[in-house]
C-alpha cells in the first residue's frame, strides 16, 4: 500500500456534499486515512465563476500510479465533471498530488502534481492535514512551501 495525496475541489451544484460523494467513491479502491478541513478559496485562472470548496485526502492504495489517475478521472465522470472550459467550473476536481515520494514525469502523468507549491488552496489543507511531509522534488515541507508562498488567493477554512 502506497501513501497518496488527493486534491478535491469543487464550485458547483452542493459543493460540500460532492466533496462528500467523491471521497466515499474513493474508499471503493483507497482507504482514505485523514481529511482535512474544507476550504472556500478564490478561482484561479478563469475568475469569472463561482468560489471553489477545497480538501486534501490522505489515502492508501494498493493501486500504482497511472491506475490511480484513471480511478480518479472515472470518479469525476462518476459525479458529472465535464472538461469544456480550462479551470472552468466543476462538480468535482481531483488531483492527484503526491504518490508516496515518487517522482513521475511521464505524458499526462506528473507526479508531484507541477503547480501544487504554487496554489494556496492546495497547500492550506495539505499544511493543515501533514505539515511536515516532505514534497519529494522540492525538499521542503509542505508548511515550509506555505509559508514561503506568495499566492494572495483568498482562502478560508469552513
Amino acid at each position: 500500500m502506497t501513501r497518496v495525496f488527493i486534491g478535491l475541489g469543487s464550485n458547483r451544484g452542493d459543493k460540500e456534499k460532492n466533496l462528500h460523494q467523491a471521497l466515499q467513491l474513493l474508499a471503493a479502491k483507497a482507504r482514505v486515512q485523514r481529511v482535512s478541513g474544507f476550504y472556500e478559496t478564490e478561482p484561479v485562472g478563469f475568475e469569472d465563476q463561482p468560489w471553489f470548496l477545497n480538501a486534501v485526502a490522505e489515502l492508501e492504495t494498493g493501486l500504482v500510479p497511472r491506475q490511480l489517475l484513471d480511478f480518479l478521472l472515472s470518479v469525476e465522470a462518476a459525479l458529472g465533471r465535464t472538461r469544456s472550459t480550462r479551470w472552468g467550473p466543476r462538480a468535482i476536481d481531483l488531483d492527484l498530488l503526491f504518490y508516496g515520494n515518487e517522482i513521475i514525469d511521464e505524458p499526462g502523468l506528473k507526479i508531484p502534481h507541477p503547480e501544487l507549491h504554487k496554489r494556496r488552496f492546495v497547500l492550506e489543507p495539505l499544511a493543515e492535514l501533514a505539515p511536515d511531509f516532505v514534497h519529494p522534488a522540492l525538499k521542503q515541507t509542505s508548511k515550509a512551501l506555505l509559508v514561503a508562498l506568495k499566492d494572495g488567493k483568498l482562502v478560508r477554512k469552513q
